[in-house]
């Protein structure tokens, strides 16, 4: 995960940037190989950070959520194993329900739950009603040992991607593929989630045999759509959703770093506006779609360069990655109007 941009302003005034940096991966390159396992394309990540003059860090999950919960455990109750199940709010207040335990009211209630929220589950709807597929499913899996190196290697064929990203600890291998949306989906089951991937993956070279092995005997394999999140309105009465249960960007966009700008954004007008949630959450919902909506539309750009559909695609994006960022307009010629245009794009978001 990445801590950038805004959120980098909010790690600073929480005094957790030493630690962050700490637990950085220092990825420097995302490399392209072919069947072989020959390099045929690279983007110098580090390059691009320092003539953006970017301060970003990557980070595993884990550490970042360990960072802020050790920040925060002395100024706030954590309640572990356990889940809201039902809400009924009044005007003055919101009865909540939990899988464990008594029932509790509160002022307000902040969904910050994720892509399958249940707290918009329960306050606004189901939901198929905001979540959308873009094309696109996902998995990972942490190996059992290490990667070496400070790159990124991805391996594509039509349709399909497979990376593998060093880490302070185990590496993780992620697999990526086009598909429409799978009917009767459910994130939870693995052993679908298994043979789809077999399936999928059954006629790959380089290390695609190796991975899918790993696929077949792991017990804690990821795997979900890659689907972003769209509301009209982000609150209803005294609900407000939070980071990907409001706006997910799910996978391409920057979902850390947008949550914890958005955290910082509300608990600054709840403060400014005490005793007037109505007016703290539209004010937050509005200054903070500014930032949401242009990396959702930015999405696309990434699934372009990551996940070609077409062995010619494929080609043009090793052949850009080469001549990276002089010669690349040449690439364009050998690409469709559809690829050239998202793959474009992504080009001008780095540059920017």
């Amino acid at each position: 995960m990445d801590v950038r941009g805004p959120a980098l302003e909010v790690a600073l005034r929480m005094n957790i940037m030493p630690r962050i940096r700490e637990a950085g991966t220092d990825v420097a390159y995302l490399s392209f190989v072919d069947a072989r396992g020959k390099r045929v394309g690279r983007i110098n990540m580090r390059a691009l950070r320092q003539a953006a003059g970017s301060q970003e860090v990557e980070l595993p999950r884990g550490d970042l959520a360990s960072i802020l919960y050790e920040a925060s455990r002395s100024a706030a109750e954590f309640l572990f194993n356990n889940a809201i199940a039902g809400i009924s709010q009044d005007e003055h207040g919101v009865d909540v329900t939990f899988e464990n335990g008594p029932p509790r009211r509160f002022d307000l209630v902040i969904g910050a739950d994720g892509l399958h929220s249940a707290v918009r589950r329960l306050a606004f709807g189901p939901e198929s009603d905001f979540v959308d597929h873009m094309g696109l499913y996902i998995a990972t899996l942490h190996l059992d040992s290490a990667e070496r190196g400070n790159e990124v290697v991805v391996y594509n064929t039509p349709g399909t991607a497979i990376s593998i990203h060093p880490s302070t600890g185990h590496a993780l291998v992620a697999f990526l593929f086009h598909s429409p949306a799978e009917p009767g989906f459910d994130h939870r089951d693995i052993a679908r989630h298994k043979r789809i991937l077999e399936a999928r993956f059954a006629h790959g070279s380089w290390r695609t045999r190796e991975l899918i092995d790993r696929v077949r005997a792991a017990d804690d394999l990821y795997f979900d759509s890659v689907s972003q999140v769209h509301l009209d309105q982000w609150w209803r009465g005294r609900v407000v959703l939070l980071g990907d249960a409001a706006s997910s960007l799910s996978l391409f966009g920057e979902g850390s770093t947008l949550a914890m700008a958005g955290a910082f954004t509300l608990a600054e007008e709840l403060a400014a506006n005490p005793g007037d949630h109505r007016t703290a959450f539209r004010n937050y919902e509005a200054r903070h779609r500014i930032l949401v909506a242009p990396k959702q539309r930015g999405s696309w750009q990434a699934a372009a360069l990551l996940v070609p559909r077409t062995r010619l695609g494929i080609s043009a994006r090793n052949l850009a990655t080469r001549l990276w960022p002089l010669g690349a307009a040449a690439a364009w010629l050998l690409v469709s109007p559809h690829d050239r245009r998202h793959i474009d794009l992504h080009a001008q978001q780095h540059r920017q």
